[in-house]
């Protein structure tokens, strides 16, 4: 994990990595979970022995139980230690070109787009790279706005 300081350091990093979050498996039973907290129950998810038959040969995670992964990565890529509050302001771009199956291992780079200051804080946007272990393609790339606080 990457520690800075001062929200004040990352307006000179536009265009920089921030950090890189640790490794995160996903398991059925947050697939399981997810689908029950949503209402997303598609097969392709919940139901092992079709999926083992399907495209991608086992469940894969929902799109959005992977973007729902930033701000776990987020917390283990990086911290401000001035800052006394961040606020989800929500999301520019996402995308998710690779699935995410059962038993993967991810991990987040989080790139910083933009930094504007606010009264009594700033709001980020960063780019987030969601990579699964031993996969060329990223599984999840998003801008994610936020604000945080001092």
């Amino acid at each position: 994990m990457k520690t800075y300081l001062k929200l004040s350091e990352l307006q000179g990093l536009v265009g920089q990595d921030l950090g890189l979050s640790d490794w995160f498996m996903v398991s059925q039973a947050q697939i399981d979970a997810f689908a029950h907290a949503t209402g997303d129950h598609q097969w392709i998810h919940i139901d092992p022995q079709r999926a083992a038959g399907g495209p991608f040969g086992a469940t894969v995670a929902h799109g959005f139980l992977t973007l729902s992964l930033l701000p776990l990565m987020g917390a283990s890529a990086f911290e401000v230690l001035d800052t006394r509050m961040g606020v989800n302001y929500g999301l520019n771009r996402v995308r998710f070109p690779a699935p995410v199956p059962v038993g993967s291992r991810l991990r987040g780079l989080f790139k910083l787009l933009s930094y504007e200051v606010l009264e009594g804080g700033a709001q980020l946007t960063t780019q987030v790279t969601m990579e699964r272990e031993g996969s060329t393609k990223p599984v999840c790339v998003a801008e994610s706005v936020a604000r945080r606080y001092i």
